[in-house]
């Protein structure tokens, strides 16, 4: 996606956060990290900073308390050891976002993948492994539905076997992911009831929820049992998640907290301040209720 500036001058971007302090006055973003209530547990994804050498972001993390960090592989895991972050959402079993487990010309590699790849995850003391459903090309749900139980049930064994838990994420299709499959929560339900493991969820992509259907705090009170991850983003155009965008994030961290929820919620927005770390401490900061 491409970057956007935030506002035209520094004056203007300090206009900008008191505007959004005023209407939430718990928001301090010169609040220190020890200050945080921290019942939400923080991360973010690692391709939104993908300008800042890894490094450099997981001192970042430190900094501001972030205790987790997104989409990361195994030859990034023992940096983010070093650094004492963990690997809330791995990857690297998958084959992109268009070739997934919809379609069953790509069972055998998929298959192939994870289960070179969950073992290892379990190895490195990590819990979470994302996976995809593809793109339909043509195809009927209810068809790509009964493929993905299919072949997710082949590998769901070992993933019982390791303690790993696939993640199925929920994307939009109608502005950035066109013809995937796995767009609404309802299909997703279904796909985790037909293959009935606790070893298979939802990471429940807020922003692109509220693309594809809205009433966000509704589904996640109604379908919260099948979801294991949280992502943000500000809708539109996922940005920062303040008062430039129609998702209002307190109430929605309030109404997972109150589902029991114990996991991860990561920033997934694509800054567009000149300082993406101070974009990322103010996403913390507004989630941290």
């Amino acid at each position: 996606m491409k970057r956007r500036k935030f506002i035209a001058s520094t004056m203007a971007v300090s206009v900008g956060t008191l505007t959004y302090l005023e209407a939430f006055p718990s928001t301090n973003l010169n609040q220190k990290f020890s200050e945080l209530k921290n019942n939400i547990h923080h991360s973010a994804c690692r391709w939104c900073y993908k300008d800042i050498p890894l490094e450099k972001l997981l001192q970042h993390f430190n900094t501001l308390g972030i205790k987790a960090m997104d989409l990361v592989g195994p030859e990034d895991w023992p940096l983010l050891k070093k650094y004492n972050i963990h690997a809330s959402m791995c990857w690297g079993a998958e084959l992109g976002l268009t070739d997934g487990w919809c379609d069953t010309k790509f069972h055998a590699q998929l298959i192939k993948n994870y289960t070179e790849m969950i073992p290892k995850v379990a190895k490195a003391g990590y819990t979470n492994l994302i996976c995809f459903s593809g793109n339909r090309r043509g195809m009927d749900d209810s068809i790509g539905l009964q493929n993905c139980v299919n072949g997710l049930k082949q590998i769901l064994p070992l993933a019982e076997k390791h303690g790993v838990v696939l993640q199925m994420e929920l994307l939009n299709s109608k502005v950035d992911h066109k013809d995937y499959m796995c767009d609404h929560t309802s299909w997703g339900v279904e796909l985790c009831k037909k293959l009935n493991s606790n070893h298979i969820k939802l990471l429940y992509d807020i922003y692109h929820m509220q693309i594809m259907e809205g009433d966000i705090i509704r589904n996640i009170q109604d379908y919260n049992h099948y979801i294991g991850h949280y992502h943000t983003g500000g809708n539109p155009g996922r940005h920062e998640i303040d008062d430039t965008q129609e998702l209002f994030y307190p109430a929605i961290m309030k109404a997972i907290l109150k589902t029991g929820y114990k996991g991860y919620v990561a920033q997934e927005f694509v800054p567009s301040w000149d300082d993406p770390i101070a974009a990322l401490k103010q996403g913390v900061t507004i989630c941290d209720i």
